[in-house]
């Protein structure tokens, strides 16, 4: 199967289960394909494989993109 047929079948798919394959994706082959900032040191790096683990115990922890958006828009004056 080529990798166009498998966008092709992904396409149908649930917006979670295709974001779940590209991370999967990304775990598994992002650094075998120099997807990792070069320009980044290894305590950069290190920072943010902690963030990300914090962020995947704690999932609603965070501010959602929405909100952090509508609150620079009404700090800044943004439309």
């Amino acid at each position: 199967m080529s990798g166009m047929e498998i966008i092709e079948q992904m396409r149908g798919l649930p917006t979670e289960e295709k974001r779940g394959i590209v991370e999967q994706i990304w775990k598994e082959f992002g650094g075998e394909l120099g997807w990792i900032d070069p320009d980044l040191t290894p305590e950069q790096i290190t920072e943010l494989d902690r963030r990300l683990a914090d962020f995947e115990k704690n999932p609603h922890d965070g501010i959602p993109w929405e909100q952090v958006q509508a609150d620079l828009r009404k700090k800044y004056g943004w439309k």
